[in-house]
This record gives C-alpha cells, sequence and structure tokens, in this order.
C-alpha cells in the first residue's frame, strides 16, 4: 500500500523494518542495537537510577529499575512503566530514555519491570511480574517516597497492554488505588479484527504478520482472557483516568480508539489523540515535529494524570 507519512518521517519508512518474532533471539539484537543507538535524555535535574529486585510469588525473582528526581521535595507520583517489545523483546535499557526523562520532568518515580518474555514465559508470566512491581512499589513507598494516592500505570505498545492488565487486575482484586492510565499505540486485542489490524501488511515498525508472531508467542494456545488481551474485557467501569494515543498508519490504532471510546462510554475519563502521517513507534525518530509533539502530550497527559 502507498502511505501519506510525515514529511519528517517518509524518508526514514521504508528502513524501519517490523522484528522478526519468529526468531526472537534475532528480534532481541535487533532492539537492543536500535535503543543503543537512540540519543541519550540528558535531565535537566540529577535522576537517580537504581536496580532493585523483587519476590515474584511463584516465579523467579525480579528486577525492576527505578528512576527517581532528586530535587523534588516530598512525596511523589510514581508511575509503574513496563516497556514495549511485543511480549518477546525489549530489556532494562529499553525504556531508558523515556524513564529518565518522565522522572526528570514529571517529577515521579519511575518503576520499570524486567518481565519475562515469551514465547519462554508466555502470558500471564509478564503480568505476574508488572503486578509483583506494584505491590513492591507500594510496599515500599514510604522509602522510596511516594505518594500511594498518586500511583499510575502506562507503557507503549505491549508496555501498554500490560499497564491496562494491571489496572483491570487492580480494580477486580480491590489492589492498590491507581491514580491514572497513561498508554501510547497500545496492544490490547489479539483478535486483529479492526480495520487498521487486517489492513496494515507491510506498514514500518509493525505490521499484520508481526503482530499475528507476537500474540501466538505470549498466548501459546491458552484461551485469551481480559488480562492477557485487555480488549476482551466485558467491562472497563472502574478503571482509573486514561490517555490513549495512537498513530494513523499503526495495525493498533484502530483497538486504540475503540477501548478509548469504551472507556468513555463506561464513564472512564478519557483523553484521546490520533497523530496523523505516523506509524507504529515514531515516536523514536525524535528529529520530526510530530514526534515531539507526542513527547509533549505524553508528559502532559503525565502532570496533570499523577497530579504532579
Amino acid at each position: 500500500m502507498t502511505y501519506d507519512f510525515d514529511p519528517e518521517l517518509a524518508p526514514f519508512a521504508a528502513a524501519a523494518r517490523p522484528p522478526d518474532y519468529g526468531r526472537p533471539d534475532v528480534a532481541r539484537a535487533t532492539l537492543r542495537e536500535v535503543m543503543a543507538a537512540q540519543p541519550a535524555y540528558e535531565p535537566r535535574s540529577p535522576v537517580l537510577v537504581e536496580d532493585r529486585t523483587v519476590a515474584v510469588p511463584g516465579g523467579p525473582p525480579l528486577t525492576v529499575r527505578l528512576y527517581r528526581p532528586t530535587e523534588v521535595s516530598g512525596p511523589r507520583p510514581a508511575l509503574l512503566f513496563p516497556h514495549w517489545g511485543g511480549f518477546v523483546t525489549g530489556d532494562l535499557d529499553t525504556a531508558r530514555t523515556a524513564a529518565t526523562r518522565i522522572a526528570d520532568q514529571v517529577g515521579a518515580v519511575v518503576v520499570s519491570p524486567d518481565y519475562r518474555l515469551a514465547p519462554e514465559h508466555p502470558f500471564p508470566a509478564g503480568l505476574d511480574d508488572c503486578w509483583a512491581a506494584l505491590e513492591w512499589t507500594v510496599e515500599h513507598a514510604g522509602e522510596l517516597g511516594v505518594d500511594t494516592d498518586r500511583i499510575g500505570v502506562g507503557g507503549f505498545s505491549c508496555g501498554g497492554g500490560l499497564a491496562t492488565a494491571v489496572a483491570l487486575r487492580s480494580r477486580d482484586r480491590q489492589g492498590p488505588p491507581l491514580r491514572f492510565l497513561y498508554l501510547l499505540f497500545p496492544q490490547l486485542d489479539d483478535r486483529l479484527e479492526t480495520l487498521s489490524a487486517r489492513s496494515f501488511v507491510d506498514t514500518p515498525m509493525l505490521d499484520r504478520p508481526s503482530l499475528v508472531i507476537s500474540w501466538k508467542h505470549y498466548l501459546a494456545g491458552a484461551e485469551p482472557s481480559a488480562y492477557a488481551a485487555p480488549a476482551r474485557a466485558e467491562d472497563l467501569s472502574g478503571l482509573p483516568p486514561a490517555f490513549v494515543g495512537v498513530c494513523e498508519y499503526d495495525p493498533l490504532r484502530d483497538e486504540g480508539i475503540v477501548f478509548a471510546h469504551r472507556l468513555i462510554q463506561a464513564g472512564v475519563k478519557t483523553e484521546v489523540v490520533h497523530y496523523p502521517g505516523t506509524f507504529h513507534a515514531s515516536i523514536g525518530f525524535a528529529h520530526a515535529a510530530v514526534s515531539q509533539r507526542m513527547v509533549t502530550d505524553q508528559l502532559g497527559a503525565l502532570r496533570r494524570g499523577l497530579g504532579a
């Protein structure tokens, strides 16, 4: 197909090929190379970065990376921020730039879990790890300087899917109350029945074939549930206020829009933004004005949503 990409993104679209999730080791190495080439974010004020170990019931110990602003006085908001990568790729370094920026410019403690990846560890391993990270954050709020009334969850792509699943589980289990849900091009629906999921078979960074493999690895033949694919949740009431951003030429576009509309219909205060001319994860091409707008929107939404 021919796509009307944003002029600042168009020159890079052809080379922005989707990861080969059929070969997880190759896809993981590719993402590490891509993220290593990203320019590091230089915070305006010092951000303390440290790793902690968290116990996971029924699973191995989990490493979480904390990003803590050092010049914010008093209890601070916190954001559980699972990394992206199609449930198959990504590690503690994947979210480094975004997490450092959020800690610095929002003044929030960012908790980035190194959750287990599919296909070696299919659902619910990654969700259980993210849930353990949330509970640990609440239990250690005093030590971390976190205000337990201002904890949010959020993420990009599959990180957004995991964040949404954590929010659903917290609601259903009467778990830690969450203040905000931030989602950017979230991966929410394994059915892949929307127009964008059916049509975008050759889009940059992510296309339908790569999504099919991603979900196959994550679900591993299990019957999908709302915690695995949050778009399957029948009731979205009681979720925290949300921000949902989607990209025009992204197979995930329509499931994000539909989910946002369902949140609104369920009485959840929700902001929805559609970025014309963009493709999945094009926020990583930081030179483009539309990418800078996505970052500005992200920081503004988190400041408002977390009461920062």
